[in-house]
C-alpha cells in the first residue's frame, strides 16, 4: 500500500505522538512491505482557504499556487492517509486542520443525500482511500478528552476510518518510562500488523492501547511534581 503520513505536530520528528505512529507503521511493514511518505505539515507552504469556492466550480483548481497542489495530486494516487497529531484544544493542531480544509478542490458545489445528512459530490474519485487517525494527549485518561477530535474525524472521513488514541503520550519521550512504554508500543505494532492484514484492529486490542499506561493519579502526580520543580 502507498501511505501518506501527515505529521500535524509542530515539533516535527520530536513529536510524542510520532512514537505511536512509527510503531504502527513498523507493524504494517512486518505484515507486508509498505510505501510510506512522511510529510511534516508545518514545513509546507499552505495558504488559508479563502472560501471563494472557485475550486468547486472550475474543476478543482484552487486560486492559491502553493504546496497544496502537489499534496492533492499525491493523495489521489495513495491508498491510506494517516493523520498523526497531538491533541490541541480537544482537536487537531491548526496547521493540520488548515491542510484538510484545502482539500476542498476534491468536492463540487453539487450535493447528494448520504444517510441522514448531505455531502458534496466529488470532482475526483477518492473512494479507494482509507483514513487513519493516531492521536496522543498529555492527560492521564482517554475519556472526555479525545471525543471531539474523534467525532470530527469520523464526520470528515465517513466510512473507511480507523482511530487510535493514546493518553499519557509524553511518556514516549521519557527514557525513564521504557518499562511501560515499550509494552504499549508492542501492542501498537500488533495493531499495525492487524490493519495491514485485515484493514481493521481488534476491539479488545484497541481498548488496551487507549488505556492509561500507569494509574491516572500517579501520572498526574508525576507531571505536577515536575512542574513544581521547574517553577
Amino acid at each position: 500500500m502507498k501511505i501518506i503520513v501527515f505529521n500535524g505536530s509542530p515539533k516535527r520528528e520530536k513529536s510524542d505522538t510520532l512514537h505511536i505512529t512509527r510503531a504502527f507503521l513498523e507493524g504494517m511493514q512486518e505484515a507486508e512491505p509498505q510505501e510510506v511518505n512522511m510529510i511534516n505539515v508545518i514545513d509546507k507552504h499552505i495558504e488559508f482557504c479563502s472560501g471563494c469556492l472557485c475550486c468547486m466550480r472550475n474543476g478543482g483548481v484552487c486560486r492559491h499556487n502553493d504546496d497544496m497542489r502537489s499534496i492533492l495530486e499525491e493523495i489521489l494516487v495513495s491508498d491510506v492517509l494517516l493523520f498523526s497529531f497531538p491533541l490541541y484544544c480537544y482537536g487537531m493542531p491548526a496547521v493540520l486542520k488548515n491542510m484538510i480544509e484545502r482539500t476542498l478542490p476534491f468536492s463540487s458545489m453539487a450535493m447528494q443525500k448520504a444517510g441522514d445528512s448531505y455531502e458534496h459530490i466529488g470532482q475526483a474519485d477518492f473512494s479507494h482511500l482509507k483514513y487513519i487517525m493516531i492521536c496522543g494527549c498529555g492527560f492521564p485518561n482517554s475519556t472526555h478528552n479525545f471525543e471531539p477530535a474523534e467525532a470530527q474525524f469520523r464526520f470528515m472521513f465517513r466510512g473507511n476510518s480507523t482511530i487510535i488514541t493514546v493518553p499519557e503520550s509524553p511518556m514516549f519521550n521519557a527514557p525513564e518510562a521504557v518499562a511501560v512504554t515499550l509494552p504499549r508500543l508492542a501492542l501498537i505494532r500488533e495493531a499495525g500488523r492487524q490493519y495491514a492484514q485485515n484493514g481493521m484492529i481488534d476491539a479488545r486490542l484497541s481498548a488496551q492501547i487507549c488505556s492509561p499506561m500507569i494509574p491516572e493519579e500517579m501520572y498526574a502526580d508525576i507531571v505536577n511534581g515536575e512542574f513544581k520543580q521547574k517553577n
